[in-house]
C-alpha cells in the first residue's frame, strides 16, 4: 500500500523500519504521547524527502450500523510543526474517505497535547468530549484524559 501527500508518502512499515520507529516511539517529545507498540506491524510508514520519519495507523469498524474509522500517528520531533503531521493525517482520512467509504473517523489525542489537537483541526476534526482518565501514561502510571476528536466526510478540509 502506498499513499501520497503534499509532501509526505505513506507505505506499508517494511524491513528495518521498526529500529527506526522504536527510535522514534522513544523520544522524549514522542514518549510524552504515544507508548511503544509491540510491533509496528499493519501500520504504515510516514516518509518525507526518502526517510521514515514517523508512523501512522488506523482501524475500522465494520459494523454497518457504526461504521467508522479511527486513526493514530506519531512522527520524530525534528520534524513537528512543520505540516508533516497535517499532511499524514489528511492524506490518510482522504483515503479511508474516498476509497474506503467512511463517512466518519475518529482521533483521539491526550487532552493536554495542544499541537496534535491543532493539527487534527486542520484537518477538519472537531472536538466532541474529553474523555475522562482514558489513558494511562506508561512512563509513570498515572491516568490522563483523552479529547474525542471526529470528522464526518463532508467536512474534510
Amino acid at each position: 500500500m502506498e499513499l501520497r501527500g503534499d509532501e509526505v508518502k505513506l507505505r506499508s512499515v517494511a524491513d528495518g523500519d521498526g529500529e527506526i520507529l522504536e527510535r522514534v516511539v522513544r523520544e522524549p517529545e514522542v514518549a510524552a504521547w504515544w507508548s511503544p507498540p509491540d510491533g509496528y506491524e499493519g501500520m504504515l510508514a510516514v516518509v518525507f524527502e526518502g526517510e521514515v520519519i514517523g508512523a501512522v495507523q488506523f482501524d475500522e469498524e465494520t459494523d454497518p450500523e457504526f461504521r467508522h474509522a479511527s486513526i493514530d500517528i506519531f512522527l520524530t520531533a525534528r520534524h513537528h510543526g512543520k505540516g508533516l503531521g497535517t499532511d499524514t493525517v489528511r492524506t490518510l482520512a482522504r483515503w479511508l474517505v474516498r476509497e474506503r467509504g467512511h463517512h466518519r473517523l475518529t482521533i483521539d489525542p491526550a487532552a493536554a497535547n495542544s499541537a496534535a489537537i491543532r493539527c487534527y483541526g486542520k484537518v477538519g476534526f472537531k472536538p466532541v468530549g474529553i474523555m475522562r482518565a482514558y489513558g494511562r501514561d506508561h512512563r509513570t502510571g498515572a491516568w490522563q484524559d483523552g479529547l474525542l476528536m471526529d470528522l464526518l466526510a463532508d467536512e474534510l478540509v
